[in-house]
């Protein structure tokens, strides 16, 4: 490493929504970069990407080991990671994955710096940054869980197309704009539309992003007792995904102390207003790193349960944002001065 309190950062997929949203994260939080060190397809070596008014030119990944990365933000997809995570790690490079890849390894952590910090103290040099819409939910759910025990939860996503990539938000616009022969990353037209369909269909008849919560929120509230089904829906946004939560509690509720424990969450606004019309909304949350509640109430034909609405940008604090949040735990918790 060059300097104790500046690294070299490798970011794999910097091309990407998710990589391009990482080195905007990565300069408005002033993390220390000494060198940046940009890694893309085989297509894009060589070009040039601009960062903190310089030029940084694009490599491959066995490049950015061979220049000595001290840090690699991967979001290239899963088979990049199966492929490459591995190779980092055994140079003795930090990975923190965006990829589904590495998520359920129980011998990698899956970190929301909010609510598991402490998963980071163990050996494995591979982080897993879990799925956009896991890491809103958690951090709004966390601090009551801890007083209450979650025992169920049942919720419906409302995601943003920018979770799907640019080729999805490229068929959005085609069809808003009346183009119909463009790149489709969906098998219906999404403008207009809401398809409940994200990721491929299991046999059980759920698909691998509903599975996927509830199994990364079991791993990440370290609690295999928490009953969770989901159902996820692509809607025509561009940014931020949404999701309705009911969730029942093990403990009698007190209603004020919910709402003091939603304002005292870290990383979570409490926007509760609805008589007002303020409550979270896609629009309100672009370009924040907050993740915002809001439509809070007791479930009237249960005890122990309530509704809520949570809300967060989807490349940012579901994505981009968490992925640097963990990069700093690590540093804050001397982990990356090994």
């Amino acid at each position: 490493m060059t300097n104790p309190k500046s690294y070299r950062v490798a970011v794999v997929g910097a091309s990407g929504l998710v990589g391009s949203t990482m080195l905007r994260v990565l300069q408005e939080r002033h993390f220390p970069v000494d060198t940046l060190i940009p890694v893309a397809s085989p297509a894009s070596v060589g070009k040039v990407l601009r960062w903190r008014d310089r030029d940084w030119t694009i490599v491959s990944p066995q490049a950015a080991i061979e220049l000595g990365a001290d840090l690699a933000l991967f979001s290239a997809g899963g088979s990049v990671s199966l492929e490459w995570a591995p190779r980092f790690a055994e140079a003795g490079i930090r990975v923190i994955d965006n990829s589904s890849a590495w998520r359920m390894d129980p011998s990698v952590p899956l970190v929301v710096p909010e609510v598991n910090p402490h998963a980071l103290q163990g050996p494995s040099l591979i982080v897993a940054n879990p799925n956009c819409s896991t890491i809103q939910m958690v951090v709004a759910l966390n601090l009551l869980h801890r007083e209450y025990r979650i025992k169920r939860i049942v919720v419906s996503t409302y995601q943003s197309v920018t979770g799907t990539g640019v080729k999805a938000v490229t068929q959005l616009m085609n069809e808003r704009a009346g183009i119909d022969d463009g790149p489709m990353a969906y098998p219906h037209r999404i403008d207009l539309n809401c398809l409940p369909h994200i990721d491929a269909f299991l046999d059980n008849g759920y698909t691998k992003e509903e599975m996927k919560m509830t199994y990364e929120t079991r791993k990440i509230m370290e609690d295999e007792g928490i009953a969770l089904c989901a159902t996820t829906v692509r809607v025509p946004v561009m940014g931020g995904h949404s999701e309705a939560v009911n969730v029942e509690f093990e403990k009698d509720l007190n209603f004020g102390r919910v709402l003091e424990l939603l304002q005292q969450s870290p990383g979570v606004i409490l926007y509760d207003q609805p008589s007002q019309n303020e409550y979270p909304m896609p629009l309100l949350t672009q370009d924040r790193d907050e993740v915002f509640v809001g439509r809070v109430r007791e479930d009237f034909t249960r005890p122990k349960c309530l509704n809520m609405w949570v809300v967060a940008d989807n490349l940012r604090k579901g994505a981009a944002t968490n992925a640097i949040q963990i990069a700093e735990t690590l540093i804050a918790q001397g982990l990356m001065q090994e």
